[in-house]
C-alpha cells in the first residue's frame, strides 16, 4: 500500500502499521480491527512533502469465485475501505483503486514502513 506525504513538512516514520481494520465508506470509527502480525525489521524512513512510503499487507485469501469461502470455515468479510494506523502518523482511511477488498479470519501480516515499493 502506498502513502503520500500531503503535508508541507517532512515526516519520519519507523515501524509497522499499528492498526489495520476493515471499514465502511466514511466511517473510520466504525471498523473491524484485524489481528496484526508484524514481519521484518523496521528502519527509519524520511518522507519529504509529496514523497511516498509503502507497507505490504498480506491477508488470508478468500477462496473460490463469487461468494467465496474461507479454508478455516469462517465467513469471509468484505469492505469498501480500510483504516491503517502508521507509526507516529495517526490513522488513515483509504479506499483501494479496484473497489472492495475481502479477507478471511480477521488477520493480516504487515511489513514495516519502507521507502521502497515492496514486491
Amino acid at each position: 500500500m502506498q502513502f503520500t506525504n500531503v503535508s508541507r513538512k517532512t515526516c519520519v516514520l519507523k515501524g509497522h502499521p499499528t492498526t489495520v481494520a476493515g471499514a465502511g465508506n466514511g466511517s473510520p470509527s466504525h471498523n473491524t480491527p484485524l489481528k496484526v502480525t508484524p514481519t521484518g525489521r523496521a528502519a527509519t524512513v524520511t518522507v519529504r512533502p509529496h514523497g511516498k512510503a509503502w507497507v505490504k499487507l498480506t491477508f488470508v485469501q478468500v477462496q473460490g469465485e463469487g461468494d467465496g469461502y474461507c479454508v478455516s470455515g469462517k465467513t469471509p468479510a468484505a469492505y469498501p475501505t480500510m483504516v491503517i494506523g502508521l507509526p507516529h502518523s495517526g490513522k488513515h482511511q483509504v479506499a483501494l483503486n479496484d473497489g472492495w477488498w475481502a479477507e478471511c479470519d480477521n488477520k493480516v501480516t504487515v511489513t514495516p514502513v519502507s521507502a521502497v515499493r515492496p514486491s
